[in-house]
């Protein structure tokens, strides 16, 4: 099977080249490839000075369009697998091996690495462990599933889902809304416990302010979603 690796970046010279480095030890098991949203500092020569794989973006579009751009490459060069690793370095690959089993042995489409199920490593900030709690429930109650993780970056999907997120892909903090249009339209979604890592260099890009958006918005943007119709059969 053909697996591939999709890391977005945004201004993380100080976390991208330690994270390829790492990812060189599983090149047996995967290719990867960098998308650059655009960034303002050196990202863009860190990655390229390693002989990373990297898609540069022209503009800015965000989390949700660098990510999609990954599923658009994973779609065209006909990958089986993509596992989205955050280019921050929270991830720890040591995990993709058990991402990717329960798709290998066709027990679910999609998964997701939750730092929740055994409550093991960084755990986050108290105000997003009680977002991500608030997110857990909302979509739990909707999709009738029971996640502890929604906002995870760490995932892994199979092809139909590649060519999926390749057509349709949420724009801004696109995981919980990702997973209830997953949901909707009958994929099977799975979670696996992982340990995450606290970024070594560089800030996050949601801040105080951002965060009552994001909740407002993906809010809205789930119950919006929850009243389509399932758009694949």
């Amino acid at each position: 099977m053909k697996v591939l690796g999709i890391i977005p970046c945004y201004n993380e010279e100080e976390n991208i080249e330690a994270l390829i480095n790492e990812m060189s030890m599983y090149k047996d098991l995967l290719d990867i490839v960098i998308i650059n949203d655009r960034s303002t500092d050196m990202t863009s020569t860190v990655c390229e000075a390693t002989n990373a794989n990297v898609i540069n973006l022209p503009c800015n579009l965000g989390i949700g369009g660098a990510v999609q751009t990954g599923y658009i490459y994973a779609k065209k060069m006909n990958y089986d697998i993509a596992i989205q690793i955050d280019g921050d370095g929270q991830h720890d690959p040591s995990y993709i091996k058990e991402l990717i089993n329960p798709i290998i042995n066709s027990k679910c489409d999609f998964v997701i690495g939750s730092r929740f199920i055994n409550k093991e490593g960084f755990q986050s900030s108290l105000t997003r462990r009680l977002g991500i709690v608030y997110f857990a429930r909302l979509l739990n109650t909707l999709t009738k599933q029971n996640l502890t993780d929604p906002t995870s970056g760490f995932r892994a999907c199979n092809k139909k889902i590649i060519d999926y997120f390749a057509e349709h892909y949420p724009v801004d903090f696109p995981e919980p809304e990702s997973i209830m249009a997953l949901s909707r339209n009958g994929y099977i979604i799975q979670e696996i416990p992982v340990k995450m890592r606290e970024r070594s260099g560089g800030v996050s890009s949601i801040r105080a302010f951002k965060s009552i958006y994001y909740m407002i918005k993906v809010t809205l943007a789930i119950f919006i979603d929850f009243t389509r119709k399932q758009q694949v059969n």
